[in-house]
C-alpha cells in the first residue's frame, strides 16, 4: 500500500482516523500499532513477523541495558546484541545475494563452478526501521534516551505507518514524550492535511511525470548529449519530488495523529557545496550517519588523513545502505571524495571565488552526475550514459524518434515547473504557514491536490523510489 493510491486515500486512512479518534487516548498507541501492521503487511504478511521479531529483540536489549544495577558488561552485551542482530538481518536480506554474485564472478575468474544463487525477497523499508530500532538501544546505552514506557509504545514507535517504509528516520528520544501524551488540536490536524496535500501533489503531478521522461531517456540505447542531460535532470527532479513528497506526506500524517515528525528536506538543490547539500538532503539519514557512524569512527578528532578516511568510509557505507550494487558504492564514493576535498580546502578553495549562483549550478551538476550511477542498472550502463552526456554518442538514426517522445509540451512544462519550484519555490513548511494566512494559497493547494487525485486515476505505475532502499 502506498500513500498515493486509492486504497490508502479513500479507505485505509479515513477508517484509521475515524477509529483512532473514537478510542480513548490510552488505547490509541495500540490501535495505531495494529493499523501500521496492516499497512505494512499489505505487501506481504510475513514482513510483519520479521519486524515484530526485530522490535521484540530491541525491546529486550533495552531492558537489559537499563536494568537497575546492571553492570557495564551487561549493558555492553545488550547494545552489542541489538547492533549485531539488526545489522545481521539487514546484511542477510539486502546483501547476501550481492555477495554471492560477486563471489561467483571471482570463482569464474579462478575457473571454479559458481554457487547457486538464493532467491531472497527484500522486506520493504527494512533499512529504515532497522536503523530506527537500533538507534533506540544505542541511545539508551549512551544515556541519551529513557526506556519506553511499555512494549506497546515501543512497537508503535517502530511500526508507525506514516514514516515506516521510507522515513524520515525518527529517533526514539525525539518522539518519546509524544508517545506518552499528545493532546490533539484542530489546528495541528489542519496543518497535517495541508502538508499531506503538498506532498501528494509533489509525488503524483511532478515526480511521476518527470519520472516518465527520465525512464525514456535512460532506456534509450544511445541518446545524444542533449537528451542524456535532459534525462539526468529529469531523474534529479524525480527523486527529489518523490522522496521529499513522501516525507511531506509522512509529516502531515503524523500531525493528523498528533505527532510532530522531523523535517527531512530543505531545498537541497540550492546548496553551494556538497557539504551543504548533505545538510539539506535526507536530513534524518545524514544526521544518523554522522552520529552513529562518522563520529564513532573518530569524526574529525584525529589527523586530517583520518578525517578524510572517516568521511569517505561513511559515504561508502551510506551508498551501500541504499542498495546492494556497485553503482550505489560508486555513488557513495563520489560524494565521499567531494566531501573530503571540501574539508581539505575549505574557504581557501578557488571554489569560493565564484559568485553563489555559479557555485549552486556546479554543485547541482556534481550531484546530477552522481545520480546517474544511482539510477543506472549497472556500472557499464552508468559509464555509457555519462559518456553520452559528454558527446560519446551521436544518438544514431533513432535520434529524431527519441526527440519526438521527450520534447513533448507536457514534459517541457512539467520540467519548467519543477525547476521553478526547486530553485525559486517556497519550502513546504513556509508554504503551509502562508496557507494559514491566505485563503488564496489554501484554494491553490486544494486545487493542486484535486488535480493530483485525478491524475492518480490515470497513471499506470505509482511506486515510491525509496521503497527499494
Amino acid at each position: 500500500m502506498v500513500f498515493s493510491s486509492q486504497i490508502f486515500l479513500f479507505y485505509f486512512l479515513p477508517l484509521v482516523l475515524a477509529v483512532y479518534y473514537l478510542l480513548p487516548p490510552r488505547r490509541r498507541n495500540l490501535f495505531l500499532c495494529l493499523a501500521s501492521y496492516v499497512f505494512y503487511g499489505w505487501w506481504s504478511p510475513w514482513f510483519v513477523g520479521l519486524m515484530l521479531f526485530s522490535t521484540a529483540l530491541d525491546w529486550v536489549c533495552g531492558v537489559q541495558i537499563t536494568a537497575p544495577g546492571a553492570s557495564e558488561r551487561r549493558r555492553r552485551m545488550g547494545v552489542a546484541a541489538s547492533i549485531v542482530s539488526n545489522l545481521g538481518l539487514l546484511a542477510f536480506f539486502k546483501y547476501f545475494v550481492f555477495v554471492q554474485e560477486n563471489l561467483n564472478v571471482l570463482l569464474g575468474v579462478l575457473g571454479q563452478n559458481p554457487t547457486a544463487l538464493l532467491t531472497i525477497v527484500l522486506p520493504v523499508g527494512i533499512s529504515f526501521y532497522s536503523f530506527q530500532s537500533m538507534s533506540y538501544s544505542v541511545d539508551l546505552y549512551r544515556g541519551q534516551a529513557e526506556r519506553a514506557r511499555s512494549f506497546t509504545d515501543f512497537a508503535c514507535y517502530v511500526s508507525m505507518f506514516p514514516q515506516l517504509v521510507a522515513g524520515p528516520i525518527v529517533r526514539y528520544k525525539e518522539i518519546a514524550s509524544q508517545l506518552n501524551e499528545r493532546p490533539q488540536r484542530g489546528e495541528l490536524f489542519h496543518l497535517g492535511v495541508l502538508h499531506f496535500m503538498i506532498g501528494f501533489a509533489k509525488k503524483v503531478i511532478l515526480a511521476n511525470s518527470v519520472g516518465e521522461l527520465a525512464d525514456i531517456c535512460f532506456a534509450a540505447g544511445s541518446p545524444g548529449a542533449q537528451i542524456a542531460w535532459l534525462g539526468a535532470v529529469a531523474y534529479s527532479f524525480q527523486i527529489y519530488f518523490d522522496f521529499s513528497g513522501y516525507s511531506d506526506m509522512a509529516i502531515g500524517l503524523g500531525q493528523m495523529f498528533g505527532l510532530q515528525l522531523p523535517v527531512n528536506f530543505r531545498s537541497p538543490y540550492r546548496s553551494e557545496s556538497i557539504t551543504e547539500f548533505w545538510r539539506r538532503w535526507h536530513i534524518s539519514l545524514s544526521s544518523w550517519l554522522r552520529d552513529y557512524l562518522y563520529i564513532p569512527l573518530g569524526g574529525n578528532r584525529g589527523s586530517r588523513a583520518k578525517t578524510y578516511r572517516n568521511l569517505a568510509l561513511t559515504m561508502l557505507l551510506g551508498g551501500l545502505w541504499h542498495g546492494a550494487a556497485w553503482t550505489f558504492v560508486i555513488w557513495g564514493a563520489i560524494h565521499g571524495a567531494l566531501l573530503a576535498s571540501e574539508r581539505a580546502f575549505g574557504k581557501r578553495s578557488f571554489w569560493y571565488r565564484f559568485p553563489r549562483p555559479v557555485r549552486v549550478l556546479f554543485t547541482f551538476v556534481a550531484v546530477l552526475l552522481a545520480w546517474v550511477f544511482f539510477r543506472a542498472e549497472d556500472l557499464s550502463g552508468a559509464a555509457a550514459y555519462v559518456a553520452a552526456m559528454f558527446g560519446g554518442s551521436d544518438g544514431g538514426t533513432a535520434t529524431s524518434v527519441l526527440a519526438s517522445r521527450v520534447y513533448q509540451p507536457f514534459y517541457l512544462l512539467v520540467m519548467a515547473v519543477s525547476a521553478l519550484i526547486v530553485w525559486r519555490g517556497i519550502e513546504t513548511g513556509r508554504l503551509v504557514e502562508r496557507a494559514l494566512e491566505s485563503s488564496t494559497v489554501v484554494l491553490c493547494l486544494y486545487g493542486s491536490f484535486l488535480l493530483a487525485v485525478l491524475m492518480m486515476f490515470s497513471q499506470a505505475e505509482n511506486p515510491f523510489l525509496y521503497f527499494q532502499f
